[in-house]
Parts: structure tokens; C-alpha cells; sequence
């Protein structure tokens, strides 16, 4: 096994999981088999109860895991199917430290944070980087780790020292770093400035922990002086600095670690047996990302949720979009609205915001409703997924999204009034939204429906059925604590709103469509956590489908221009080897209006 631990210093959020994700494609280009560990220094267990403005989504995975959102980037990248025990954060290890010590484990002994949180650490990255992450389960060759936060922080030490042991433990032919610093260019000289990179190299350095390679974020491309001047100072050849300046889209960061000859270094480092040749893998992935860049015809969807404010919060439901825009050859613009701004009580305060949250409401291709908790806002989102409904907009509901448009549906056609959920008014007459039995209201970590469920389908003429293939079942990732109350379905059916996908007990409503409407589906589950560059979420292809006017003619068609799940052949490569011009074929890119993403991935 060889590890690959990714570092960062200077600033968090500077691209160290875009860039391990990045390091772990090219090497699986090669064919590798690599998995992927994230470590997150906070004390909590998971990342289930954050806002999403702390840390951006919580990323669900099969298992249930509710983890950080870079093993969305991992699993994106290299399409692997990652566990929860691949999120390792403090609060884990401590936890499974004091368990020891309880059950008498470390009997007679004092319980330290050396050895034996540094040792727990050490077993717990070995027994995860053996655990087999593609569908042929083959114990992967290659584990890339990411060290969240930035060298120097308190909570980040103990793990710094468990590497600083590992790296003895594992011998050195198996274990290198890759620290990732930032080279800021201020805008008064002009010029680009090392000395950052050179303190934070030094503290890395002081811990135990010597860089193979620094990978230096900037603005522009790294100048050659620059580049011989961090070298001299943090004692390494120049080819071992490695530039990432900003790119177009974060698609083409693997193609400019390749082009600086990452994996020739990383061959005679970690006595890698692979060809140095150039990839047909990662040419594919140049030759989509170009084509990204030349779309013309443009779609735009109203993104209409609360946390708009941090485009993060919604990281896999906007890359789902990305994916489905270019399958069907557009170009996507993402207007984002706070649905709280499209409420009665804005046009009272902030009439201005409320008209420019309206305008972009209606001059919307497509509607989307994402998940969400808690009251604030909802009532926005009912209005847009109202103007969706009567004015035929082509509408998808995420997890809260779907049930708000039950809501919607039973006061406005069923006229029930006062029709909620239980969530926001637990004394409603019409509670058509309810608890989910099995959820512990006492405890909040952990208790939600999560993870993968299998959702049937009842009809044979869904929409949603035939986008995903006309089978019979669809497995998705879930994470809910409320369902649609089940026994006041047929109120709905009877007048055309229909629940066509329920789970296997038929008790849980999992799709709603309706009739007479170009495209109005709700889904219970996360379809977009599964979504990939070649294989975009059949929900949100459907979306943008409608959006741009193509669904009716591409179910005539029999879906045959439907994604193909084809992703990794023998040779490791990460893309169907058909033709890039075909337009089931899809590739990430970052649009124009996430410039947040562009500068620091």
C-alpha cells in the first residue's frame, strides 16, 4: 500500500481536496486502484448536524455516513463508493479511544494523546485504505489522504504526529506529502509573493513532516524565479514545485498536474509499476472540458433555497446540474434565490428584493427546490413551487422539496388550508407531511432515514422511470427525519398528483408526479450524491431536459441518448472510450456565475 497525504497551510479552503481528488484521477488514469481518506480535525462525530454554512453540504454516502463534502469530490472524481469510517475526524478517534479504556483495554496504563491517540490514528488509516472502494472489490493500491484545516492549528497536531510516526512505520518508498500553499500576488506590486509558502514549509518541517511536493495555489502561473525561489528555501528540487494556477474549470486540474510530470515523480518516488505513456483517460477529460467551454446555447435554472448565500451548501446538487447541462449540449446559468425574498413579508420590507427574487423566479428555464431543515423560508418556497405548478415550469423537488410540494398541492387544489408539515406546525388539521416513526427526537446525531433505500416503482408510464432506464427500482442515497403521511394519498391521486415510486413496504411516498405538466417531480431521496461527469442524475437530466425543451422528443426516442454507465475499464480509465462529440457524454465544468469556485476551486 502507498499513502498519499495532502496537506495545507497558509489558508483553509485553498483546493486541498479538488487537488487530492486531482492526484488520485491521474494515478488511477494509470491503472491504479486508489481510495481516498479525509481526516477532519473538529470534535465532532460526523459532519451530520453542522449548517450548512460551516462547512458547506453534509455529502451522505450508502452507508448512511453523513460526511464532509470533499468525499463528494472523491467519489465525483474517481467514481468509487466510499464508507463512513472514510471521514475520520477527532471526535471518532476519541471516542473509540475512551471505549477501549472503558472495556479495560488499556488496563494499568495512563491513557496519552501519545501513544495512544497517535496509535489509533496509524490503525485506523491502515485498515481503511485496505477496504475496497470500486465494484470489483479488489483491495485498492494507492490511498491518497487529505489533512483537513492548515498546518499550525491545535486541533490538526495530533494528527500531524500521527504521520510523523506512520511515515517510519510504512518506510519511506511508501509514504510521501504533498503540501499545498498559497502564493498571493497583491494587487499594489503585482508580484508574487513566497514568503507565506516559506513559513508555512517551515512549520511542516518543524513538526516532522518534510514535503515531496509543494503545490503552490496563485492567480496566474507560477514565474520560474518564483518557482527556484521556494525551492532553495523549502528544500526541494524545482520540478518538485508544482504550479496550480486558477483554471476554467476544475476538470482540467488533473490535466495540469500531468502536464508538470506529477506522475513520472510520483513513479520513482513510490516505485510505482506504471507506464509513464500519456493517459487516453485524461485526453478525454481535456478534449470535455474544451467542449464545456464552447457550449453556446444557454439554460438557466432558479436555484430557490435558504442558504444561497454559500454556494458550497449546495456543492452536489449544482454539480448534478453541471453534469445534466452538458449531456444535453448547454450551457448553465444558475440564478440563486433566497426563497425567504419571494415571501409577502420582504415585499412589505425590501420591496426591491422581492421584485428581483420574482424576476429571476419567472424568467427561469426550469424550478429547482432543494432539501433543507427548519421553517425559515418555506413558505417562499411554496410560493415558487406554486407559480411552477400553474404556469406548466418545468419543477424538481429535493427531499424537502418534494414534500413542500405536497404542501402546495393540498392547500391549493385539495384546499385544505391549513395543510403542513408536522415539522413547522405540529397542530395542523392537515398534517400531510409527518414524524417518521423510528426517528428519536432526543437525540439529533445520527437519527435521521439514511443512506441508500430502495425505491419501487408502481406505474409503468413515470417520467421518472423511463429517465432512469424503464427498471423496475432505483437505489438512492436518503437523509430525512419526516415523510409524507401515507394514509392521505388517494385525496392526492384522485385529482392527478401522483406518488409512482414508494419504498418496499409501499408505507414511505419516495416520487410524486403530476399530471398535465410538462415536468413536475418530487423525489424523497438525494439523487444528486450519485450523480457523475458521464452519468448524470436521471432526475436532474430530466430537468434540464424540460428546461430546454428536449424531454418530449427524447422519450419519443425511446431515452436512447440516456447516459451509458460505463466508467472504468481494465486498462483504469475513468471514461467510455465512444465518441466525446456524442451528447449522452458529460463532463463537470465550473460556470461562469461560480467564480467563488474558480478562484479557489
Amino acid at each position: 500500500m502507498k499513502y498519499i497525504l495532502v496537506t495545507g497551510g497558509v489558508i483553509s479552503g485553498i483546493g486541498k481536496g479538488i487537488i487530492a481528488s486531482s492526484v488520485g484521477t491521474i494515478l488511477k488514469s494509470c491503472g491504479l486502484r486508489v481510495t481516498a481518506i479525509k481526516i477532519d480535525p473538529y470534535i465532532n462525530i460526523d459532519a451530520g448536524t453542522f449548517s450548512p454554512y460551516e462547512h458547506g453540504e453534509v455529502f451522505v454516502l450508502d452507508d448512511g455516513g453523513e460526511v464532509d463534502l470533499d468525499l463528494g469530490n472523491y467519489e465525483r472524481f474517481l467514481d468509487i463508493r466510499l464508507t463512513k469510517d472514510n471521514n475520520l475526524t477527532t471526535g471518532k478517534i476519541y471516542q473509540s479511544v475512551i471505549n477501549k479504556e472503558r472495556k479495560g483495554d488499556y488496563l494499568g496504563k495512563t491513557v496519552q494523546v501519545v501513544p495512544h491517540i497517535t496509535d489509533a490514528i496509524q490503525e485506523w488509516v491502515m485498515r481503511q485504505a485496505t477496504v475496497p472502494v470500486d465494484d470489483d472489490g479488489v483491495e485498492p493500491q494507492i490511498c491518497v489522504i487529505e489533512l483537513g484545516g492548515t498546518v499550525g492549528d491545535i486541533e490538526s497536531m495530533p494528527f500531524i504526529e500521527a504521520f510523523r510516526q506512520f511515515q517510519f512505520k510504512v518506510k519511506r518508498e511508501n509514504f510521501c506529502n504533498i503540501h499545498v500553499s498559497l502564493v498571493p500576488q497583491p494587487s499594489a506590486t503585482g508580484e508574487q509573493k513566497t514568503k507565506p509558502t516559506q513559513n508555512s514549509v517551515r512549520e511542516l518541517r518543524g513538526l516532522g513532516l518534510s514535503p515531496d511536493l509543494i503545490m503552490c495555489r496563485c492567480s496566474t502561473p507560477l514565474e520560474n524565479s518564483v518557482k527556484e525561489k521556494i525551492s532553495m528555501f523549502c528544500h526541494v528540487e524545482p520540478e518538485q514545485v508544482i504550479c496550480v494556477a486558477d483554471v476554467s474549470s476544475i476538470y482540467r486540474v488533473p490535466l495540469l498536474l500531468e502536464n508538470q510530470g506529477v506522475v513520472g515523480y510520483f513513479c520513482q518516488r513510490l516505485d510505482l509499476p506504471i507506464e509513464t505513456r500519456p493517459r487516453k483517460m485524461l485526453t478525454k477529460w481535456k478534449e470535455m472540458s474544451d467542449r464545456s467551454d464552447r457550449l453556446l446555447e444557454q439554460c438557466s435554472i432558479a436555484l430557490v433555497g435558504k442558504y444561497t448565500k454559500f454556494t458550497d451548501s449546495y456543492a452536489s446538487v449544482i454539480k448534478a446540474l453541471e453534469h445534466s447541462a452538458l449531456a444535453i449540449c448547454h450551457k448553465l446559468e444558475i440564478k440563486y434565490i433566497d426563497s425567504a425574498d419571494l415571501e409577502p413579508n420582504t415585499l412589505r420590507e425590501e420591496p426591491v428584493k422581492y421584485h428581483e427574487a420574482w424576476q429571476k423566479l419567472c424568467s427561469a428555464d426550469g424550478i429547482l427546490v432543494p432539501g433543507g431543515f427548519g421553517v425559515r423560508g418555506t413558505e417562499g418556497k411554496i410560493h415558487a413551487i406554486n407559480w411552477a405548478r400553474k404556469q406548466k415550469k418545468p419543477f424538481l423537488g429535493v427531499c424537502l422539496g418534494m414534500q413542500l410540494a405536497v404542501c402546495e398541492f393540498a392547500r391549493n387544489v385539495l384546499e385544505w388550508e391549513d395543510a403542513n408539515s408536522t415539522e413547522f406546525h405540529p397542530e395542523s388539521k392537515h398534517p400531510v407531511v409527518i414524524d417518521m416513526p423510528e426517528h428519536n427526537p432526543g437525540q439529533m446525531g445520527g437519527t435521521m432515514r439514511l443512506g441508500k433505500r430502495r425505491t419501487i416503482f408502481k406505474t409503468t408510464n413515470s417520467i421518472l422511470r423511463r429517465l432512469y432506464g424503464d427498471v423496475e427500482y432505483v437505489d438512492e442515497r436518503h437523509r430525512h427525519r419526516f415523510e409524507v403521511n401515507p394514509e392521505l394519498k388517494d385525496h392526492f391521486e384522485g385529482k392527478g398528483f401522483h406518488f409512482v415510486g414508494q419504498d418496499v413496504g409501499g408505507e414511505r411516498m419516495e416520487v410524486i408526479e403530476l399530471d398535465d405538466h410538462p415536468y413536475f417531480v418530487g423525489v424523497q431521496y438525494h439523487p444528486e450524491f450519485t450523480s457523475r461527469p458521464i452519468k448524470p442524475s436521471p432526475p436532474y437530466y430530466g430537468l434540464l431536459l424540460a428546461s430546454a425543451g428536449k424531454l418530449q422528443s427524447y422519450l419519443q426516442k425511446g431515452c436512447r441518448l440516456s447516459p451509458r454507465d460505463t466508467y472504468s475499464d481494465q486498462s483504469g480509465s475513468s471514461t467510455p472510450d465512444s465518441e466525446i462529440a456524442e451528447p449522452s457524454i458529460s463532463q463537470e465544468f465550473v460556470t461562469e456565475g461560480n467564480n467563488e469556485e474558480l478562484k479557489y476551486f
